[in-house]
C-alpha cells in the first residue's frame, strides 16, 4: 500500500508539492484567523452595521486616495499616523470601529494596531474600499 503512495509521489510530484502546499497556507491561515484579535467584516454586513447601530468607520488610505471616495461619515486615519491620531477616536473603545483600506491589506495592520491600543470591537472590512465599490455602494468623494 505504501508502496503504491511512492510511486504516486514519483509519477505526479509537482500534484504532490501544490497539494502540501494548499495544506501549508490553510492551516497558516486557520492559525492566524483564530490567534488575531479583530474580525473580518464583509461590505455588506458593514451597510448592516451601519443601519443597525453606530459603528465608526476609520479609513487609513492616505489623504489623496481618500479625497478620491470613501464611506460617508468616514474618519481618515492614514495608516502611518494611526497611534499620532487615535485622539480622533479614542472615545470609541467600546464602540464597533470598521477599519477600511484600499483593497484590504492595510486594515489588517491598523486593526493590530488598534487591539494593542485597547479598542475592543474592532472590524476589518474584507476588500477595502475596491470590494466596496463592486457591490455598487455609496461613496462619497471631497472633503478630507
Amino acid at each position: 500500500m505504501i508502496d503504491q503512495y511512492i510511486e504516486f509521489a514519483s509519477n505526479h510530484w509537482m500534484l504532490v508539492v501544490a497539494f502540501l502546499a494548499v495544506t501549508f497556507f490553510l492551516i497558516q491561515d486557520i492559525i492566524e484567523s483564530s490567534m488575531r484579535k479583530y474580525q473580518m467584516i464583509s461590505p455588506i454586513l458593514t451597510v448592516t452595521k451601519l443601519n443597525s447601530g453606530n459603528p465608526i468607520i476609520v479609513d487609513v488610505r492616505e489623504g489623496g486616495e481618500f479625497k478620491k471616495g470613501h464611506i460617508a461619515d468616514a474618519t481618515n486615519i492614514p495608516l502611518g499616523s494611526i497611534e499620532k491620531n487615535i485622539g480622533k477616536i479614542d472615545l470609541h473603545k467600546e464602540d464597533d470601529v470598521i477599519v477600511v483600506c484600499q483593497s484590504g491589506m492595510r486594515s489588517g495592520t491598523a486593526c493590530a494596531t488598534l487591539t494593542k491600543l485597547g479598542f475592543t470591537n474592532v472590524y476589518s472590512m474584507r476588500g477595502g474600499m475596491q470590494s466596496w465599490e463592486e457591490n455598487k455602494l455609496p461613496v462619497v468623494a471631497g472633503k478630507k
